[in-house]
């Protein structure tokens, strides 16, 4: 029998029936609302928002949070299978969902109390309250210990002041998860859309992700109450250990990119024909497709066995880290070998190898540089912190 050129060593085989039922099942949606939309909201710079409340009614939106949330309970691979699905259709989608889930509902849940998580998840899964995440800052991202937005005590409330930059979802958003300097280290609060002194600025003349909400926070001494304040976590703990639930989906999602590429660029190469035969034919172009082939297969595998590491709960940031950098990084080059494949006609967003070249480049970045990763790995395997 053939192989499927999508899944040359039947990785398929290798998830449980429910984890394929839930592949299918956002594949489809994929399939039947995304891709026929997505090319022109990348050109109009529009997020499709009129996709959310089916998003959430498939669970989507939190969906590794317990039950008693409203959330779908399940496991690590299904959630990363949900992320690749979405990302083959636009790193956009998937963006929204990683920061609805991993950047806002799960702090809420790690480090919210039982008040909190009750008030906000069920709405949050059912995609009627939107979140986004505060941690970022204009004058740089990788180190985030060097944050110069601070919150003050004032009585029985905080008073928070500071920039927050690159926040997808900000104009979307409802609340946001800030992150900010205090007396006691930083610590982590929702700050509610309407509150006096908190704008959200969207960012525009974006040449990546263009179907995604991407904003600017703003916070002049905006007065949030105690109640507001994550009070499970203190310290640079409680965003890096978001970053590592947003990273670990972020492992997936770029493997449905390079799929999406893969796919453009073999079915373009059989139909395309030069010098009276389909440049599939040549050595060139099957080269290729074969490294193509090969960089799906292993990053398939890392992002396989990253997901069954962390549902027994042995995951390590790491390790996240590595298939990050790699799954990312294959993504990368195979979109810029598929429109190169499509030749003339791999510059349009007719076809998505240079829409998914284009965010990749943006998902390269978040999260986490390439560079950042490559110095996790360096300081894993020498003992030394080269930062």
């Amino acid at each position: 029998m053939a192989l499927n050129p999508t899944d040359l060593y039947d990785i398929r085989s290798l998830l449980s029936e429910e984890e394929r039922m839930i592949q299918d099942s956002v594949a489809r949606f994929t399939d039947e609302k995304v891709l026929p939309i997505i090319g022109d909201c990348f050109d109009q710079g529009r997020f499709p928002k009129e996709l959310i409340p089916e998003i959430a009614a498939m669970g989507l939106l939190g969906s590794s949070l317990p039950e008693q949330y409203g959330c779908a309970g399940l496991n690590a691979v299904s959630y990363g299978l949900i992320c690749q699905e979405l990302e083959r259709g636009d790193s956009g989608i998937r963006s929204f969902v990683s920061v609805q889930s991993s950047l806002c509902m799960y702090p809420i849940y790690a480090y919210g109390s039982e008040e909190q998580r009750l008030r906000w998840l069920p709405a949050m899964a059912r995609g009627e309250v939107i979140g986004c995440f505060g941690l970022t800052e204009p004058h740089g991202g990788s180190d985030p210990a060097n944050m110069k937005t601070v919150a003050r005590k004032d009585g029985d409330d905080w008073l928070i002041s500071g920039a927050k930059m690159w926040i997808t979802n900000g104009n979307l958003a409802d609340i946001a998860i800030v992150w900010a300097q205090t007396g006691d280290g930083i610590q982590g609060f929702i700050v509610e859309k309407g509150m006096k002194g908190f704008e959200a600025h969207e960012v525009h003349r974006k040449m990546s992700l263009r179907a995604s909400v991407t904003s600017a926070l703003y916070l002049d001494n905006v007065r949030v109450p105690e109640a507001n304040r994550l009070p499970n976590v203190k310290g640079l703990k409680g965003p890096l250990g978001c970053l590592t639930q947003a990273r670990y989906g972020i492992t997936w999602g770029p493997i449905g990119a390079a799929i999406a590429c893969y796919t453009s660029a073999l079915e373009y190469s059989k139909e395309r024909v030069l010098f009276n035969r389909p440049i599939a034919a040549t050595q060139a172009v099957q080269l290729k497709l074969a490294d193509m082939a090969r960089r799906i297969t292993l990053a398939q595998l890392l992002s396989l066995q990253l997901g069954r590491l962390k549902d027994a709960g042995s995951m390590q940031p790491a390790q996240v880290s590595l298939a990050k950098w790699n799954n990312v990084r294959v993504a990368l080059d195979i979109a810029r070998e598929a429109r190169d494949i499509l030749g003339g006609a791999g510059i349009t967003t007719e076809h998505p190898p240079i829409r998914h070249a284009l965010n990749l480049e943006s998902v390269i970045t978040y999260e986490g540089t390439e560079t950042v990763h490559q110095l996790v790995i360096g300081r894993e395997v020498t003992g030394i912190n080269a930062f």
